[in-house]
Order: structure tokens, then sequence, then C-alpha cells
């Protein structure tokens, strides 16, 4: 059961809200790379800082380019990523 404290972490922890077409929880990142290998469009890199576990998580350098292919939320094995393809 998700009590109402642990739901407010986990909403607080997407790095990007929902306006964003990408969206990644760095505290569920245990920094594997999958991601930021399997983009075509090379959009996602290692941020420079680190995650309440210690792993450097991804960030978005040009979400512009993304072409909602979805590769890094259907192979992130921590469920870390989603791709809105209706987002503003």
């Amino acid at each position: 059961m998700i009590t109402n404290r642990v739901k407010k972490e986990i909403d607080n922890d997407w790095e990007v809200q929902s306006k964003r077409m990408v969206q990644i929880s760095k505290d569920a990142c245990k920094g594997c790379g999958i991601c930021i290998a399997l983009c075509p469009v090379k959009i996602l890199e290692f941020s420079g800082e680190l995650n309440n576990k210690g792993f450097r998580f991804p960030r978005i350098t040009n979400e512009e380019k993304c072409t909602k292919c979805e590769n890094c939320m259907i192979y992130c094995p921590d469920f870390a990523i989603v791709v809105s393809k209706n987002a503003k």
C-alpha cells in the first residue's frame, strides 16, 4: 500500500514535469546508461549530479530533437523514464 507520504516523494522525484515530453525519475535510476546508448538521436547524457542512491542519472540535452521512439522508456530496467506523446 502506498501512503500519502510515499506518493508525495514519488511525485516530487520526477526531474521534469508533465509539460515535458520526456520525464526522468532521477531517484529511480541506477545509472546503467542503457537509455543513453539506445537513443537514436543522442539527446540523453549523464548528468553531473548524483541521485539519492549515489548514481549519475540521464539528462535531456535537446528535447526538440526527440523522435518519441520510446526506446529509453521501453528498455529502462528501472521504469525511470516516461515518454509522453501528448506533451505540449
